[in-house]
């Protein structure tokens, strides 16, 4: 029964008082100091500019990045710009939510939901433009991509079933990948190839069949941990 003077959520959402944020458990090597420098940079952000602006920031900048990379393709330089685009991608990705939370104007689900969805665009972006690069086979950056939405899929189930968000694992989060992808990319300026038991191979493919492995071992690490720990909750009766 409603109570007099309320109305109804509309039609497919819940009532925002049966909503529960979940716990976010961040523990990458970098986390202490990114909050600092994160807290710093939302208490000197000018007025006029509010969560959204940084979400948008990026996600264009992802999509920059990847056409940057179809760019390095013909002009290696290109991968200059890649750079400059995480570093703004991490602006505005890490701190929009800070922003929400110094300024105590939070939206639980539409931030979770936005974030995560801007989350996988950005991803196919990157790869997108990475295997249309030539620095990274199709084959490998696809792999990479299915690896990378396998270990997110985990990650919301695990979120909503258990309650905590995980943005890290084995002490990497977006943030230390972003730095690994940048040095990256200044290596491939002078070697864009590797030499691997006397065979030459891309740079990036390697480097993404480390990741694709990585990425594999979270995922079965983790669906191994948390069916545990749900069947430890819910046990047989």
């Amino acid at each position: 029964m409603m109570v007099p003077g309320t109305s109804a959520p509309p039609p497919g959402m819940t009532d925002q008082r049966q909503f529960r944020e979940a716990a976010r458990a961040q523990l990458s090597l970098l986390a202490p100091l990114e909050k600092k420098c994160l807290l710093w940079l939302a208490h000197r952000t000018p007025p006029w500019i509010n969560s959204d602006h940084l979400t948008l920031l990026g996600i264009s900048s992802m999509l920059l990045a990847g056409l940057s990379y179809w760019w390095a393709r013909s002009n290696r330089y290109a991968l200059l710009v890649v750079v400059a685009c995480l570093a703004a991608n991490w602006l505005g990705d890490s701190l929009d939510g800070t922003l929400a939370r110094v300024r105590n104007k939070q939206r639980p689900r539409y931030g979770f939901y936005v974030d995560h969805v801007v989350d996988a665009f950005s991803t196919l972006f990157l790869l997108g433009g990475l295997a249309l690069s030539g620095y990274m086979s199709e084959r490998i950056a696809l792999l990479v991509l299915i690896a990378y939405f396998m270990l997110s899929i985990e990650v919301y189930l695990a979120t909503y079933t258990l309650g905590t968000f995980h943005i890290s694992f084995w002490k990497f989060s977006p943030t230390e990948l972003r730095i690994l992808l940048a040095a990256g990319n200044i290596v491939l300026l002078f070697q864009p190839m590797a030499i691997l038991f006397g065979r030459s191979y891309r740079l990036y493919d390697v480097g993404g069949a480390v990741a694709i492995v990585g990425l594999g071992l979270m995922l079965v690490i983790a669906v191994i941990r948390h069916t545990r720990a749900l069947y430890r909750a819910e046990p047989m009766p």
